[in-house]
């Protein structure tokens, strides 16, 4: 049985940064694409960014880009969300997911789709304060 858990969330002020880890486990030999959602109050779950198996291809929501940053340490299926320069509207459940089973991430169109991943983390919260 797969488990993802991610971990880091906590209150920032704006302008401050957080990092996000999450790793999934119980899977061995296997090496996951891995990509984080976010879900506000209100709204539906949205994609934030996503890395391949191998590490070599990232992709990012233009909301996020060039604020967030995403990277992983392949041999444990871990991945970590790096997010600076935070804003009030980045306030949100930040969901961890892992794809074992799906397409491989050739495009964004394909990292960025919930359906592509077969696991789910439980979420952590990020709360942004103006």
């Amino acid at each position: 049985q797969v488990q993802v858990v991610e971990s880091g969330g906590g209150v920032v002020q704006a302008g401050g940064a957080l990092r996000l880890s999450c790793t999934a486990s119980g899977r061995t030999g296997s090496t996951a694409s891995m990509g984080w959602f976010r879900q506000a109050p209100g709204q539906d779950r949205e994609f934030v960014a996503a890395i391949t198996w191998s590490g070599s291809d990232t992709y990012y929501a233009n909301s996020i880009k060039g604020r967030f940053t995403i990277s992983r340490l392949n041999a444990k299926n871990t991945v970590y969300l790096q997010m600076d320069n935070l804003r009030p509207e980045d306030t949100a459940v930040y969901y961890c997911a892992a794809a074992f089973y799906g397409p491989a991430l050739t495009d964004y169109r394909v990292a960025s789709q919930a359906r592509t991943y077969d696991y789910w983390g439980q979420g952590t919260q990020v709360t942004v304060s103006s």
